[in-house]
Parts: C-alpha cells; sequence; structure tokens
C-alpha cells in the first residue's frame, strides 16, 4: 500500500473540492472526460520522485540460462530435449517420432520441412488440411531463461495457427535464441523488426491448461496439450 504523505493528501482533497461545480451536474462520461482534463491541466506532484526504474529488479538465476530455461519449462509441464549439435537434433527428432508413432507433421518454413523429411517423417504444409492438424512443428522468437516460455510473433513464416490449434507443439530453438527475461526479448523484437513490428507478441509457458469448469484440471483446452522444445547447441 502507498503511504502519501499529509502535505500530497491535502493537496489532493483541496483540488477535488476546487473543481467547477457543473462537472458534478455532468453525465458519468462527462464527469471522466473532464476530470481527466483537469489533470492534464493542473497535474499533481509526483510523491515518488525517488523512484528508480532502470535498475534489475530480479536476483541472479542459479544456473546458466539454457538450464534455467530447461528446469522452469520442465516446471510448467513442457519436455524439454537438449541436442548437442544440428545433427544430433535430427536423431533425437526422429527418434521421439517413432517412439510416439507420429507420422506426420505441420510446418509452414522451409528449414523445418527440411529436418523432418531427413528425419523420415512427411511434412503437410498448413494450407492443406489444417482440420486434420495434430502436430505441428515451428521455430520461435526466443527462449525466456527466467520463466521457461517461448516468445513468437505473428512475423513468423508458422503463423499464428500452428502454435495455437494442433494437440501437440514441437518447437526447435537454439541456444542463441535464450535470453535473461522477457525485456530483454521485447527488445530484441524491436531492434529485429524496426518499422514493421508485429501485430501480435505471444509467449508460451507450458502446455494450454485451465481449471475454470468445476476447479478441474483439464489439459489443451486452449491450445496444445503437450509443448515439445528441442534445443540445439548452436555456439560452437
Amino acid at each position: 500500500m502507498l503511504n502519501l504523505t499529509k502535505d500530497h493528501r491535502m493537496k489532493t482533497r483541496n483540488k477535488l473540492i476546487s473543481k467547477p461545480e457543473h462537472i458534478k451536474e455532468s453525465t458519468t462520461r462527462e464527469k471522466v472526460l473532464k476530470n481527466i482534463r483537469h489533470a492534464l491541466i493542473d497535474p499533481s506532484d509526483n510523491p515518488f520522485p525517488d523512484v528508480e526504474y532502470e535498475s534489475d529488479i530480479y536476483q541472479p538465476m542459479p544456473e546458466e540460462a539454457d538450464v534455467n530455461f530447461a528446469v522452469e519449462f520442465a516446471k510448467t509441464g513442457g519436455k524439454f530435449v537438449y541436442c548437442a549439435s544440428a545433427q544430433d537434433m535430427l536423431v533425437k527428432v526422429k527418434a521421439v517420432f517413432n517412439d510416439r508413432g507420429w507420422t506426420e507433421a505441420w510446418s509452414n518454413e522451409d528449414s523445418l520441412i527440411g529436418l523432418l523429411n531427413h528425419a523420415g517423417v512427411p511434412a503437410i504444409r498448413p494450407n492443406q488440411g489444417v482440420e486434420m492438424m495434430k502436430i505441428a512443428v515451428t521455430s520461435c522468437e526466443y527462449l525466456i531463461a527466467r520463466t521457461g516460455s517461448i516468445m513468437m510473433s505473428s512475423q513468423q513464416l508458422s503463423g499464428r495457427r500452428l502454435y495455437s490449434f494442433p494437440e501437440i507443439h514441437i518447437v526447435i530453438a537454439f541456444i542463441s535464441q535464450i535470453v535473461p527475461d522477457i525485456k530483454t526479448a521485447l527488445s530484441g523484437i524491436r531492434e529485429k523488426y524496426t518499422g514493421r513490428m508485429p501485430s501480435m507478441v505471444t509467449m508460451i509457458t507450458g502446455p494450454s491448461r485451465t481449471a475454470d469448469i468445476e476447479k478441474t484440471l483439464v489439459m489443451g483446452v486452449h491450445g496444445p496439450k503437450e509443448v515439445y522444445v528441442f534445443l540445439a547447441d548452436d555456439t560452437k
């Protein structure tokens, strides 16, 4: 709770008392607009002039960024697969598809379609029978180490459907895409898309879930019920 000084409370009270009488006789909408105009013309003094907004508010992460992401992502129910290289990623993607009995996947990015084809998995474009889409493979903008979240945007070739419609969402990412926090990720988005900002930027933090119905946790109601991240080391 904010503790305002006595002088500040008195100034605020005096301003309210001194407002023109016709404000009290106006409609609710007019009162709101007139109050806004009154505040702009005669603004209150800032009761907290010494607040500093630039300092880091977080404690240092206990692990390296990639390890911290993996830990936090697993806490949200996500499934993390570390790959030592792009070739190792190919082997592990193929192994997961074989173990789960998946026979096809949807993707709209040429590099990922090539990865799936090399893994022996037929890749389907999202404009071909999207109503049957079960597994989607996409890239991402960033991975947020502190929260274990995946940042996506509408500027990606995958579009919006591939990370919101299917039952299973597989993200192909690289260590160079890991950033410590949301602030850094948003700064990267602004720099990357200068002059053509995405119409939507969103974060995925684990599988979709809700407990709105009789307080029972249900997975996959508003999006994928399984989220995988295959992370390859591209720093070597």
